[in-house]
């Protein structure tokens, strides 16, 4: 087992921070009027669409010219993963100081991939409590659970100091939407001006935390032709027919252009970091000073009028449920979006999710569960959920009071109430909150069932379409068999897990 404390020598884990004086940079100029314009505020840009959360990345990239910093729990070894990568190895040939930091439950198959480009002067990669047998991983769990059971769920992405992406999405093919699999549903924003440098005083507290290892000390040096390797593999990359999508994201994104234009259109709001200590992953007797939970309820209060709630993995527990019952009756109208059976990919939590439905719907709260099919939006003929004939949500984002939304990593559930480290921003924006609301109130038609109760008792699921309206009886996606194992694990004492 790793011992955070004293498994690494001092000076094979040296401290680095985010680098100053960036307002030099072609960003910095760029964004030097607007923000002059806006002082002590930041400006937030929604990436809605995948495809252009996916060309944001790499066109910023692009355009860094001193600093790199990315943090992610999952980079997955595919299309989009390479691309990604490309971007980061050619950034350090041009110059820029990159460091990657990722959650070793994420990187699977990636070793040689990793030390390749760690061996590269300027780049700099460390993972998050990493797993010391690396060929059979399934093992570490066996041996230290209760370590390696807590997880870095952050995701930052922040560009010389001056822009910074932040929000749901990891890294891989299913979050940027042109795949053939399943589409997650997720949502990210573009960050500029006053809260920049708060992500990056978050990166860097995670960067230098006790739980970040340098791959150069868990992974084998990289053999002498590891560059020429590493060249050739993202040549083959953008050789394949599945990247042809990618690349037309690049060429008709004009995102990153119309920041550097300075015509994208930014709101600029009071906005603010709220995240967990990375200390939640090593002492699990530590609470309210640690928990990005804690922080939240402190920063927004308990909500007066609305609270709309999109999580992909809801599992309130009892206190949760008890909260959003008393919200409920006392008058504040209580909104939630979650996956339905058939679009979860983590059939457990629906089950977490699932016993407490009932008291949930008595009490008032109004639930959606998103369906596993995508649905043309009839205005703009655009998926409202991703490019695929499947989706899944992945959006983790709340809004209270038509005033304040968060937008980040943090799921409703035990997991990353306790478990996982979580990051995101909160931001004053009625705007986006409005933009959320117009969901709710008519633009999931088609796209989620609407749970209710029907006079008997018993669960209904009304499926809305231009066809018309159809009213469901029995869950959907759900056989006799899976219904047995939903109501099996519903009554195991795993809630905790989830």
């Amino acid at each position: 087992m790793l011992d955070h404390a004293s498994s690494q020598p001092a000076q094979s884990r040296l401290e680095s921070h985010s680098l100053g004086n960036t307002e030099g940079t072609p960003l910095g100029r760029a964004l030097a009027s607007p923000r002059a314009e806006h002082p002590a505020k930041s400006g937030i840009h929604p990436l809605r669409e995948p495809g252009d959360a996916f060309a944001a990345r790499v066109l910023l990239a692009r355009q860094a010219s001193r600093s790199l910093d990315m943090q992610y729990y999952i980079w997955h070894d595919d299309t989009t993963g390479d691309l990604l990568f490309e971007a980061a190895w050619h950034a350090a040939g041009r110059g820029v100081r990159v460091r990657l930091l990722i959650d070793d439950a994420g990187t699977t198959g990636v070793d040689e991939l990793l030390a390749a480009l760690d061996a590269h002067p300027l780049i700099e990669v460390r993972l998050y409590n990493p797993m010391t047998l690396r060929r059979f991983r399934a093992l570490n769990f066996v041996f230290d659970f209760a370590r390696l059971n807590r997880r870095m769920h952050n995701k930052a992405f922040v560009v010389d100091n001056q822009v910074a992406v932040v929000g749901g999405r990891n890294l891989g093919d299913e979050y940027f939407g042109a795949t053939t699999g399943v589409v997650f549903a997720d949502l990210d924003v573009v960050a500029v001006g006053a809260v920049v440098p708060e992500v990056s005083r978050a990166f860097d507290l995670y960067w230098n935390c006790a739980s970040a290892y340098p791959v150069a000390q868990l992974l084998p040096a990289p053999p002498a032709d590891a560059a020429a390797r590493l060249e050739a593999r993202f040549a083959a990359t953008q050789a394949k027919p599945e990247a042809l999508a990618y690349r037309e994201a690049l060429r008709s994104t004009p995102l990153v252009g119309e920041l550097l234009a300075g015509q994208l259109p930014f709101e600029w709001t009071d906005t603010r970091v709220v995240q967990d200590d990375p200390a939640k992953t090593l002492d699990a007797s530590r609470r309210s000073d640690v928990l990005l939970l804690d922080a939240l309820l402190r920063s927004v209060g308990s909500p007066a009028t609305s609270l709309d709630l999109v999580s992909p993995y809801f599992v309130p527990g009892k206190e949760g449920a008890d909260t959003l019952v008393a919200l409920a009756r006392s008058g504040v109208r209580v909104r939630v979006l979650t996956n339905s059976l058939a679009a979860t990919d983590v059939t457990a939590v629906h089950a977490g999710y699932a016993k407490r439905r009932v008291e949930l719907l008595q009490a008032g709260v109004q639930l959606f569960e998103l369906k596993s099919s995508a649905r043309e939006d009839e205005e703009g003929g655009r998926r409202r959920f991703g490019g695929s004939s499947a989706a899944s949500l992945h959006a983790k984002t709340f809004a209270i009071d038509g005033r304040r939304i968060f937008v980040g990593s943090f799921n409703f559930d035990p997991r990353s109430a306790l478990l996982n480290t979580e990051m995101g921003l909160l931001i004053d924006s009625p705007a986006l909150v409005q933009q959320l609301a117009v969901q709710f109130d008519g633009g999931l038609q088609g796209a989620a069932y609407t749970v209710r109760l029907g006079a008997d008792g018993r669960l209904q699921w009304v499926d809305r379409s231009a066809a018309g309206e159809v009213l469901l009886h029995d869950e959907p996606g759900a056989g006799a068999g899976t219904n047995a194992l939903i109501a099996l694990l519903s009554v195991l004492p795993i809630e905790w897990l989830l």
